[in-house]
């Protein structure tokens, strides 16, 4: 491996303070994103499918919430395009207002009483505006947070961009949780608007401290050089690296599974097969991302030290020894062990998938190409395994009459993707990400040794 020659982040914009500002951004849109997705599983098939069945309701809501994910690369796109011409920090400013802006709007929308069938039609407009948006914010955040890092803590300091996704989970189940406590009357008439519409209050917050920090240097140096006219990022990114974003959206797969199988699916499974409280269920989901947040940049560090693909590796293993388990623990109905269950899954092991991925990712593509490789690839693997995985363990469980192992077989088979694309790839631990670097080429050998 070569000498990283990435540069530093320049005066004021400390890494620390860069991967704070991408940590209260990225919480807020998790917030968003996934406050819809805890209404998804507890309240949006009363309000919003409500002429059908209790099952057909519920996959209808995950349906809507997939709809969020279907955009998500297309936003990683769009987002991506002008992050690698025009710059990260003012797309991560865009993304934000966005989300905020669509996410409020979902707090004021009829619902399928007072006007029918455009409910959802309006329901389905604001969550794929929330895809845009989300689509495009990872790549930036992430971005911004390893291109000003050092070069022996990128994984480090990249992985606070993910703590977010965390904070933004105990955020939304907090919410949903509080409103939960109303009668039912008063949570299906106004209760449930209160968490989409305090995101007015977010936005304003995340504006203030995002529109403080500074581009990247490494975007700047790249900017600064001579170049000849270039196909649009995507297109470059695609043409000349298609399997490093094939490599970027397998190493994904897992995480987005069993993330939303187990703060999404399990909503639903847990009080309709199971007879669970929603308090003990939302309850497992905040303790569970708490632990998270103080776990991912400890395995961000680690993988800093050890390199991502061990890392990502470990993990996946963790994730088909415990597939089974984690259903069993939720069948005996005894919170502590619910509480372990959630905490194993998502500190335990998503965590260890998750938190090398900003450095991982960027460590993959050039930086012309970075935002627009990076978005490009973690946002297939949303849509493939992320936004489905609700559905598919729904569908699952509807086939099995009630029973859970199709879900942990499901889960078992995601994390051999991950595994199996991980362990044919490189290593990039080392990799130089400065502007005038080549990333990883599609050898799967770094571009220069030492």
């Amino acid at each position: 491996m070569t000498r990283d020659n990435g540069v530093r982040g320049r005066k004021g914009a400390s890494p620390r303070a860069v991967s704070a500002a991408a940590l209260v951004g990225s919480t807020i849109e998790w917030y968003d994103f996934m406050v819809f997705g805890t209404a998804a599983a507890l309240v949006f098939n009363k309000l919003f499918f409500p002429a059908f069945s209790p099952l057909a309701g519920t996959l209808a809501s995950f349906a809507t919430f997939w709809a969020g994910f279907l955009a998500r690369p297309i936003g990683g796109v769009l987002f991506g395009h002008f992050g690698d011409r025009i710059g990260r920090k003012s797309m991560l400013v865009l993304t934000l207002l966005l989300m905020g802006v669509a996410t409020f709007c979902m707090g004021i929308l009829p619902t399928y009483q007072q006007v029918g069938i455009w409910a959802p039609v309006l329901l389905v407009a604001m969550r794929l505006l929330q895809g845009l948006g989300l689509g495009g914010e990872w790549g930036g955040a992430a971005l911004m947070t390893v291109e000003h890092a050092p070069p022996r803590k990128r994984g480090f300091y990249g992985s606070f961009t993910q703590v977010g996704g965390s904070l933004g989970q105990v955020l939304a189940s907090g919410s949903i949780g509080a409103v939960a406590f109303l009668p039912d009357e008063q949570l299906l008439s106004w209760g449930w608007r209160i968490p989409f519409l305090l995101s007015a209050l977010l936005i304003v917050v995340g504006l203030v401290i995002r529109l403080r920090i500074v581009e990247s240097p490494v975007f700047l140096e790249y900017k600064q050089q001579d170049r000849e006219a270039e196909k649009p990022p995507v297109v470059e990114v695609l043409r000349t690296q298609p399997g490093n974003v094939i490599r970027a959206a397998c190493s994904a797969f897992a995480n987005n599974a069993i993330i939303y199988v187990v703060t999404v699916f399990t909503l639903s499974y847990a009080a309709a097969e199971l007879g669970l409280s929603e308090g003990v269920m939302l309850s497992a989901v905040v303790i569970a991302s708490l632990v998270d947040a103080l776990a991912i940049p400890m395995w961000g560090a680690l993988s800093d030290r050890i390199g991502r693909r061990p890392v990502i590796l470990g993990s996946a293993v963790g994730m088909v020894l415990f597939a089974f388990p984690f259903f069993w623990l939720l069948e005996t109905g005894s919170t502590p062990l619910i509480w372990l269950a959630f905490t194993v899954a998502i500190a335990g092991i998503r965590a260890g998938l998750y938190a090398p991925q900003p450095a991982y990712f960027s460590e993959l593509f050039a930086t012309g190409v970075r935002y627009s490789g990076a978005s490009l690839g973690t946002n297939l693997a949303t849509v493939a395994m992320g936004g489905t995985a609700p559905f598919i363990a729904t569908a699952l469980l509807g086939a099995s009459g009630g029973a859970s192992w199709p879900v942990s077989v499901y889960l078992v088979a995601v994390a051999l993707i991950t595994f199996t694309a991980v362990l044919v790839s490189p290593e990039t631990l080392n990799t130089s990400i400065g502007a005038k670097s080549d990333a990883v080429p599609e050898s799967g050998i770094p571009s220069a040794a030492s």
